[in-house]
């Protein structure tokens, strides 16, 4: 084995060499439904799947790249789920991109390129690493919001997402440059060692303050969320899925790198700074959601209190200096943010199975009477709702669990009053989830003609409501591989 270990990557090397590849087949494709460049970009991220899932299961830590990058169970895992949701969404994408001249190479390249992206920040164990992952996959997700350059809201939402993101990664770089001058290095595990030595805090604090400030940005985290709501609604869905699902699941993973791998010993602090912003996004999430009438506008709000919920299981993993609830506690806020995004999924998708040429379906009233135009799809929007709402047996209502257990488990009296909060502003959030339930059974609709959809992107949209429904009732191997891949990336 050599520094470099190139062996140790090489999911993510297969994922660069086939983006290039697929952006330049598709310089031959005639075809305007890009066929072959769909199906090779799918071919692709099945195989980046498969790699991911045979490394999960080696449960083998290594490093590459001069410890650069560490390849361990989490990593993989996270890169697995993230590589699920891009596949996911460009099976849902295709009608409606077609529909509405999206349907380009750059559809493609740039989703391999963002996932490469959040594969290097799951996986980065460097702060240079970490923020080279997160250049490539924001620099991706801008482009793909202005992909429908001649639509003026969509290009107001690309010009304010680059602006405030570019905003976000400045304090980010900011916060990672005094790190690095407070403790000589950018490596996670050395930075570690100099905390845990107990010298020089106030730069440390500092510095730590606008690394979690750019983590909450990226997360949609209050004070930190006002890009989120303009972007969802103003980007085309296609483009508002690909930034809803797998980027979640990359900032989750970049999170647990910087603060858990790399600066546990600080817990004290990003702790009380986590602590804020998850009370904060809870309570202006939930509120906000209620007064929304646009679909995606209201998603993004309940995106941000359900960010909120994640945060309060990441600070319950340190506990007056005990270490001892960690695993549980971050493996509840793993557990949650993947099932999050599993359902997030199925929302958007929806959203663009019901869209059509000059028609978004993006208001709360187009889904009025959604029963009798299409019981399957009503009945599948239901599952979702529910989940997200924290109904049982959805899979929603057993993340919230056992994030509320983390919580309580700790028997501190602080993190029982935050299980007690977050449990009233699950029932206020229950009210605009079940609103939809109302709209789509008991209102009248304005169209009664039968909803066409095709056949591939229903399948996997049943399929998706199955999973939501499946992983609440049977939780427990999900469950169990989330907490084997934090233990691993504690241990090492």
């Amino acid at each position: 084995m050599t520094a470099m270990n190139w062996l140790a990557v090489y999911p993510e090397i297969f994922l660069l060499v086939m983006a290039c590849v697929v952006a330049l087949a598709d310089l031959f494709v005639t075809d305007p439904r890009r066929t072959p460049t769909h199906v090779l970009t799918l071919l692709t991220l099945i195989g980046v799947g498969g790699m991911h899932w045979v490394l999960f299961n080696e449960g083998q830590t290594s490093y590459a790249m001069n410890r650069m990058v560490v390849t361990d169970p989490m990593g993989h895992l996270l890169a697995l789920f993230a590589t699920i949701a891009v596949a996911v969404t460009l099976v849902y994408a295709r009608p409606y991109a077609a529909s509405r001249e999206m349907l380009k190479g750059e559809l493609y390249t740039l989703s391999l390129f963002s996932l490469l992206g959040i594969s290097i920040m799951v996986s980065g164990n460097n702060l240079l690493t970490l923020y080279l992952g997160l250049e490539v996959m924001s620099l991706s997700l801008y482009s793909l919001v202005a992909l429908r350059r001649d639509h003026a809201q969509s290009t107001e939402a690309a010009m304010k997402y680059f602006v405030l993101g570019a905003l976000a990664s400045g304090f980010l770089l900011y916060g990672m440059s005094m790190m690095y001058g407070a403790t000589g290095s950018l490596d996670l595990g050395q930075i570690f060692d100099f905390i845990g030595r107990g010298e020089s805090h106030q730069l440390l604090v500092f510095g730590l303050v606008f690394i979690v400030s750019g983590l909450a940005f990226k997360l949609g985290a209050v004070p930190f969320h006002m890009w989120l709501p303009d972007v969802y609604q103003g980007a085309p869905t296609a483009a508002t899925l690909l930034i809803a699902g797998a980027p979640k699941i990359a900032a989750f993973g970049m999170t647990m790198r910087l603060l858990v791998d790399g600066m546990l010993g600080l817990a004290v602090d990003w702790q009380q700074m986590l602590m804020v912003l998850a009370v904060c996004s809870l309570l202006v999430g939930n509120l906000a959601a209620i007064a929304q009438t646009n679909l995606k506008r209201m998603l993004a709000y309940s995106t941000i209190a359900q960010m909120g919920f994640l945060l309060l299981g990441l600070l319950a993993g340190v506990v007056n200096g005990n270490t001892l609830s960690a695993a549980n506690a971050y493996s509840s806020s793993m557990f949650y943010i993947i099932t999050y995004v599993v359902t997030t999924l199925g929302t958007f998708g929806l959203i663009m199975l019901m869209a059509r040429a000059g028609f978004e379906a993006d208001e709360i009233a187009d889904l009025a009477g959604l029963h009798r135009r299409s019981p399957t799809l009503a009945a599948v929007m239901g599952i979702f709702m529910f989940s997200l709402a924290g109904v049982p047996p959805m899979v929603g209502f057993y993340a919230k669990l056992a994030v509320l257990q983390a919580l309580v488990s700790t028997n501190d009296t602080v993190h029982l009053l935050l299980a007690l909060f977050a449990v009233v502003m699950s029932l206020i959030g229950a009210f605009y989830y079940l609103r939809i339930v109302k709209v789509m059974y008991f209102d009248e609709p304005k169209d009664t003609s039968p909803i066409v959809t095709p056949t591939g992107a229903r399948a996997v949209l049943s399929l998706n409501g199955a999973a939501v429904l499946l992983l609440g009732v049977l939780p427990g191997s999900l469950m169990a591989m989330c907490a084997q891949a934090i233990v691993k990336a504690l241990a090492t």
